[in-house]
Formats: C-alpha cells, sequence, structure tokens
C-alpha cells in the first residue's frame, strides 16, 4: 500500500508527464524517494518550524569573492564572513561553485564535482555552520563539455535522453530569447553533426526536461547539497525549461508543475525549513506568477525593485517607484518575496516593462553609461535588439552625475540599502556592493564580459586594510549597515511577514512606508532627492501628542514641530 507521500508526489508527476504509464510513474516516485532518503539526517524540522525569520537576510557572493593566501575559496569566504559580516549572513548564497566552462559558473560541467580552486563539499558544510546556505539549479542547461552532452553526442545513455535537440523551424519564431546569441547550434560528435538547443548560449547546452532522466539527475545533485548544509534552492532560469512548438517557451505549465515538484521533494528532507526560490528576470505579473498558488516557490525575486529604485535615486524622482510600492502584491501565506538591489548579474530591464515610460529609460541608459556602466542587449523573435539589463556596479551607480562623482555617493548608496531593507520580505545584499565596490575595469578588460563589470575578486589582505581605515567607504557603509540590522532583528514591525502601507502615493520626492505588526508599527521616511526637505510628523498619523523617535540615529521629533530632511536622508521612526 502506498503511503500519502508516495500518492501525492505521483500525482505531481503525473500532471508533469502525463503520456507515462502508472507503473512507470510509482517506479519514478520511489526512486527519487529512495535517492532522498539519506540526506535528511541532517535535517531537524522541529528547529525550523517557519520558511524565514525577523532577522533573516541573504548574503550573495561567489565562492572565491575573497582570495585568502593559498586557503581554497570557500575556507577564504568563512573567515571573512564571519569575522566582518556575520548579521549579513543568517543565509548566504553561494554562487554556482561546481566546475564550470564559463558565464560565471553558470554552465554547469560536472553535477559531482567542485572547482579545484573553490575546495571540497566538506569547505561547504563548514561554511553552512551556524547558518543556512543557498545555492542554485541551474535547471535549463549544461556547459557543452557537460558528461550528459559527451555521452549524447555519442548516443550513450544517459546523455542520449537529457540533451534537447531540435533544428531551426518556423515553429520555433516566437520564442522569447533572453540573448542575443543563436537559439541553436551545432555540435560535431563521432557521427556527424547534431542540432541542439542553447538558449543562453553556444557553451550552454538545454537540457530535455521531457525525460524522467534529467529529474533524476537533478535530484542527486540536490541531495548533495542538502546533505552538506543547503537548505534554500535557487532554480535559475526556471522559466525557461520546457519548450512547446509554436509557443513563447516561457513559463510553460510544465514549468510550474516542475517547481512544486521540486518543492514537495525539498520538503520531505527539510520540512518547513526547505525554501525554493524562482530566479525570473521577466515582467512582474510573470515573475509572481510563481509565487500565487502557494504551492511552488517559497520566493521569488523582486525584479522591478532594481531598476526603479535605481532610477528614482538617480533622477531625484520617486513618482514610478510610489506608484508601484503603492501596489505591493498580496501573496499566498509562507510565500514572498527576495528584495535586492545589487547582484551578480546586471540590472534587470525586462521587470520594468509596463512600469516605466520609454523616455525615462532611455534617460537612465544614458545616465548609467557615464558613469560607467554598460548595456547588454537580448534578440527578438524579429531580429530585432533591445535592451536587456544594465551591467554597472551599484556604487558606481550611486556616483554623482556632475564634476565631483563622489558628491552624496554614500548617502544615496545607503539609501537604496535603508530602503530595500524595511520593504515586506527577505532582504538580499550582494557582497561586492556592500563594500562600497567601484566598476571592475580591470576584470572587464581581460574577459571582455559586461558582467564583469560587477563581478570583482579581493585579496583577504587588502579588504583587511580597508575595513581597518576608518575613513573607507566600505567601513562607513558597514558601519550603517551593521547598526541598521541590529535595529531591525529586534523589531517586530520589519518582519518580512508584516504588513506594508504606502503614505506618500502622490509624492516625487521622498518614499514614506508603514510596517505593521501585532499592533506595532514603524514609519520610514526616505528622501530621494539632494535636496533638504521638510518633514511634518503631524502627517505620519500614530498618537498626535507622543514624541517620534528615529531608531537609527537616536533623534527625537516633537509631533506637532517642522523638522529638516537632509539629502538623501532615511529615518525609521517609531512612537
Amino acid at each position: 500500500m502506498q503511503s500519502p507521500r508516495d500518492e501525492t508526489l505521483r500525482a505531481l508527476l503525473r500532471n508533469l508527464y502525463p503520456d507515462n504509464s502508472s507503473g512507470d510513474l510509482e517506479e519514478l516516485s520511489s526512486q527519487l524517494l529512495q535517492i532522498l532518503g539519506h540526506a535528511a539526517v541532517h535535517a531537524d524540522p522541529s528547529l525550523d518550524v517557519e520558511p524565514w525569520f525577523g532577522n533573516d537576510v541573504v548574503l550573495i557572493t561567489y565562492a572565491d569573492a575573497v582570495l585568502d593566501e593559498q586557503k581554497p575559496g570557500l575556507q577564504g569566504l568563512s573567515r571573512f564572513v564571519n569575522r566582518h559580516l556575520r548579521l549579513f549572513a543568517p543565509v548566504i548564497h553561494v554562487l554556482p561553485f561546481l566546475e564550470s566552462t564559463s558565464d560565471g559558473g553558470f554552465a554547469v560541467a560536472s553535477h559531482e564535482r567542485l572547482e579545484s580552486r573553490h575546495g571540497e563539499w566538506s569547505d561547504l558544510a563548514a561554511l553552512a555552520e551556524g547558518r543556512r546556505l543557498m545555492a542554485d539549479l541551474v535547471l535549463n542547461h549544461v556547459s557543452a563539455s557537460h558528461p550528459w552532452v559527451r555521452q549524447f553526442l555519442r548516443d550513450e545513455a544517459p546523455g542520449r535522453f537529457c540533451v534537447l535537440e531540435a533544428e531551426p523551424h518556423p515553429c520555433w519564431d516566437s520564442v522569447v530569447r533572453p540573448r542575443s546569441s543563436a537559439l541553436f547550434t551545432r555540435l560535431q560528435g563521432p557521427s556527424g553533426h547534431r542540432q541542439v538547443w542553447t538558449t543562453f548560449g553556444p557553451d550552454q547546452v538545454d537540457v530535455n526536461w521531457r525525460h524522467p532522466e534529467v529529474l533524476l539527475g537533478f535530484v542527486r545533485l540536490l541531495k548533495q547539497k542538502l546533505s552538506h548544509g543547503v537548505r534554500w534552492i535557487r532554480l535559475d532560469a526556471v522559466g525557461f525549461v520546457w519548450k512547446e512548438p509554436h509557443t513563447d517557451c516561457i513559463h510553460r505549465p510544465e514549468a510550474h508543475q516542475l517547481v512544486e515538484v521540486l518543492r514537495y521533494l525539498m520538503s520531505h528532507v527539510c520540512g518547513d525549513g526547505g525554501v525554493v526560490v524562482t530566479e525570473t528576470n521577466v515582467p512582474e505579473q510573470e515573475n509572481l506568477s510563481y509565487l500565487r498558488s502557494g504551492r511552488e516557490a517559497h520566493l521569488a525575486y523582486n525584479f522591478p525593485l532594481p531598476p526603479l529604485l535605481l532610477e528614482a535615486t538617480i533622477s531625484g524622482s520617486a513618482d514610478l517607484l510610489n506608484s508601484w510600492l503603492a501596489r505591493w502584491p498580496e501573496l499566498p501565506d509562507s510565500t514572498s518575496l527576495l528584495n535586492f538591489t545589487a547582484c551578480h548579474d546586471g540590472v534587470g530591464l525586462r521587470p520594468l516593462e509596463g512600469l516605466m515610460p520609454q523616455q525615462r529609460l532611455l534617460n537612465l541608459l544614458i545616465d548609467c553609461e557615464q558613469r560607467g556602466g554598460l548595456v547588454s542587449h537580448r534578440r527578438l523573435a524579429s531580429g530585432e535588439e533591445v535592451p536587456y539589463e544594465i551591467n554597472i556596479s551599484w556604487w558606481s551607480a550611486m556616483a554623482d552625475g556632475g564634476i565631483d562623482p563622489a558628491y552624496l555617493q554614500r548617502e544615496r548608496f545607503l539609501l537604496t540599502h535603508l530602503l530595500m531593507l524595511v520593504l515586506p520580505g527577505v532582504p538580499a545584499f550582494y557582497l561586492p556592493a556592500i563594500l562600497a565596490t567601484p566598476n571592475d575595469l580591470a576584470r572587464f578588460r581581460i574577459s571582455g564580459h559586461r558582467r564583469d563589470l560587477n563581478r570583482p575578486q579581493f585579496k583577504a589582505s587588502t579588504l583587511e586594510r580597508r575595513l581597518a581605515d576608518p575613513e573607507s567607504d566600505a567601513t562607513a557603509v558597514l558601519t550603517v549597515m551593521k547598526q541598521a540590522l541590529a535595529r531591525r532583528a529586534e523589531m517586530p514591525a520589519l518582519h518580512p511577514d508584516a504588513g506594508m502601507e504606502l503614505l506618500s502615493p502622490a509624492r516625487r520626492d521622498r518614499v514614506v512606508l508603514r510596517r505593521t505588526l501585532d499592533g506595532q508599527s514603524l514609519v520610514a521616511v526616505h528622501n530621494m532627492t539632494a535636496s533638504r526637505l521638510t518633514l511634518d510628523p503631524a502627517r505620519l498619523g500614530g498618537d498626535p501628542e507622543m514624541d517620534w523617535t528615529d531608531c537609527l540615529s537616536g533623534q527625537v521629533l516633537h509631533p506637532r514641530r517642522l523638522h529638516a530632511l537632509e539629502p538623501y536622508a532615511v529615518l525609521w521612526l517609531v512612537q
């Protein structure tokens, strides 16, 4: 007799593979649970009864971001984080660390081995001590050097089932493309040429999710990561995994069903402590579709936030940002958004579709190029190329457009991160950003890859000297943000699940938000301009006879007195 768990999994698999027989699905279900059976020994569901907590923050970093003498990357990273960034790292997202051939680790060449410069699986487990780890499942593709691809070219199992083969054909004319490279690539094998899907470039060969062998392979990888401390899983480019002729080949029903299957398997191992995060750099409603059912992702990247926040800060006009905040989505319980400013990729522009007039977008592109940024493009089905993302470090993006780039740069930078910190959802910080790192021109000149402008590596000794300097930008940023994180952890109103009300819907010069949980409230005030503004506490609601206290500075504001709001100032006010 099948257990309820087995029956539930079989039902999910039936939706994903409707053409498979009941016997095949039963066998597949049994195989999946057997693979994951031994991974659960490290999980204690009684310790993790919520998917996230009030002090949860995600630190996004490459495994080899901090180079520490002869130590492998994961060891150097662990030492640096434990010494300087504990408050930023209840959860650490270690970007792809498996053997790879390109694309910053996302062209995965092995599902078994780490890049030697990163260390061993045991180093990953050591980094997980005292925190949770987030890791990627790069679901859409593997490297052209992956064993599956080599087996495919030799017509050997299991690779012959795992690679997605297709010829150019009018039935694919409507495919949504994230790059300007060719959708198909010819590979040379012993028996001649084979045409394969390469959605993200010729070194990244799409896998065939129609065959269960692909699911089995990725679940084996999932088990390996869970066994070494990973509790949050990022589903990279999940919207592209399923191709159907005469469609746009994005967000197909099967892609959503796959997310549901993976979430169910995560819960089998981790209970409520496992978190599934979807990465879909697409228009907002498409992105939110992975949260709406409450059965798929726990978190989705909040992709409209970075470009809207960037544009508001550079232009000094928060009208578009306020309009968007006024429509903050209502989501099912135990689902939310992962809020971020910078990440290892560029600032995505597809999420702005329908949210920003074309002229404002063009102005934003020009402003970022003036600050040393570059614009990457993607190719439409018509062959036209359109802007896809802005490649720039967040620190450089915050520079002034006048003769002194450093003028109010710290203030703008801190404003964006403090604003992000008070939004509903889980905040995420990119390591190079919080270290106030400018565009890495040297790395870009060597590689020629635009994303390398914002993918620097640091010598540990150089970072130590920088952080020992009380006048450095990195020290100034970390000092303020550590204080803010400590305050946030003490305030229920800033819990990821606390409610939010926008108090500045018609304003261009400021963003004012009220967060509330269990009767406790906090009002966050943000001056989005380079000018001094006036704040009237009487307009904030609350008790008209009680003083307001700024939790960040300790300043007390009288409720019946006007107060100055300095350029790019942020106040966290409570009564």
